[in-house]
């Protein structure tokens, strides 16, 4: 398989299953969180994990390469190795971490940690930064996720706060929430009951950090469904972190943070076997490929194959999917042997995490590959 007379590579020349970026529906997406949060006054924190890659971190940051949050220390070094600037580390700061954060400190004007424990900020008031920079942190608030973070009505948040400000080598920066709590909402009125509360209670820590003489430069919250539906009470804050706006899916669908049509990536597939017998067929997709997150969410399976609403992923083994009528039977005829099918995962930054590469495409043609970077 290769390219056309024309050098132009087409989806049907590539093996399967492939992971495919809608390049048009990635720009529209980007740019359309970075207009929001103008409008708002807020500045965008854009969330990587979704993609981890060079090229999509750029649409994120409208080509400034400033102003990323990452959830792992390898994206860090990462971007930081492809000139990005301006990087939170969003994940509990641990000792352990000490060497590589202190190696980034030391290369970018701005890196942050995240911290949630008196052994984090110890460790920061223990060390010497390189030579004149400081330790910056964000406190990470815990405002009902119940994942990382000091609760939010405890004297910790407060406490911790004055810590880091009294201590020379550090800097606190603000405080970091992430909302997902929303991804458990039924309908769109839940998401916005977890954001108003979100805000509602940040800002009260936010308040009493600041009655202890504490300034809080920033204040931000994030996640997806809660930042794609803008309201008044976010311009009370600073920051916006959400991150996986960038592709969408089926769950942002779900929850009415997108529509089918804004869901800018897909698997494809081929149909490897006809089976009468069982009115089923076989595809080269199993769970090496393709999350089995939203099993039991939908009629379809774990997944919606794009212009195919009767078809479900009824089961996968690793390298293989089952795929059965949502209702009645299938007329196998439709679906040659060889043929492709394109799939909408429920969850995209899980199933962006199975490919090495990135096939960009615009309509039929591959555009460029993105290859993100892998580890931690």
């Amino acid at each position: 398989m290769g390219s056309h007379e024309d050098g132009t590579r087409r989806v049907a020349d590539l093996f399967t299953p492939a992971f495919l970026v809608d390049f048009d529906k990635v720009r529209v997406n980007c740019t359309k969180t970075l207009a929001q949060c103008t409008e708002l006054g807020v500045t965008l924190r854009a969330q990587t994990k979704t993609h981890k890659t060079i090229e999509g971190a750029v649409l994120q940051t409208g080509g400034t390469r400033r102003g990323l949050v990452t959830s792992t220390l390898q994206e860090a070094e990462f971007y930081a190795d492809s000139g990005f600037d301006d990087i939170l580390f969003g994940f509990p700061f641990i000792p352990y971490h000490m060497p590589r954060a202190a190696q980034l400190t030391r290369r970018l004007e701005k890196f942050y940690v995240m911290v949630d424990s008196r052994v984090a900020v110890d460790v920061l008031v223990a060390n010497t930064p390189p030579s004149g920079k400081t330790w910056s942190a964000f406190l990470a608030v815990n405002c009902g996720y119940n994942r990382e973070g000091v609760w939010w009505e405890a004297s910790e948040g407060e406490e911790l706060a004055c810590l880091m400000d009294k201590s020379l080598s550090v800097t606190f920066s603000g405080v970091y929430v992430h909302c997902g709590n929303s991804y458990g909402a039924s309908q769109p009125r839940d998401i916005e009951q977890v954001r108003e509360k979100t805000v509602e209670r940040l800002l009260h820590l936010v308040g009493r950090i600041k009655a202890r003489g504490v300034a809080c430069p920033v204040v931000g919250i994030g996640s997806t469904p809660t930042c794609s539906h803008p309201t008044p009470s976010m311009r009370q804050l600073t920051e916006l972190h959400p991150g996986n706006y960038i592709f969408y899916d089926v769950q942002q669908m779900t929850l009415g943070s997108c529509k089918e049509d804004d869901i800018a990536c897909c698997v494809v597939t081929r149909v490897i076997g006809h089976y009468p017998d069982r009115n089923q067929l076989l595809i080269d997709c199993g769970f090496s490929a393709l999350t089995k997150q939203g099993t039991g969410q939908l009629p379809s399976g774990c997944c919606i194959f794009r212009g195919q609403p009767n078809l479900k992923l009824d089961k996968m083994t690793q390298e293989i999917g089952y795929v059965d009528a949502v209702k009645g039977c299938l007329n196998l005829e439709d679906f040659p042997i060889g043929c492709m099918l394109f799939i909408l995962p429920w969850h995209s930054c899980a199933t962006a995490a199975m490919y090495p590469v990135y096939y960009v495409v615009e309509d039929d043609a591959v555009v460029a590959e993105w290859r993100p970077t892998r580890g931690w």
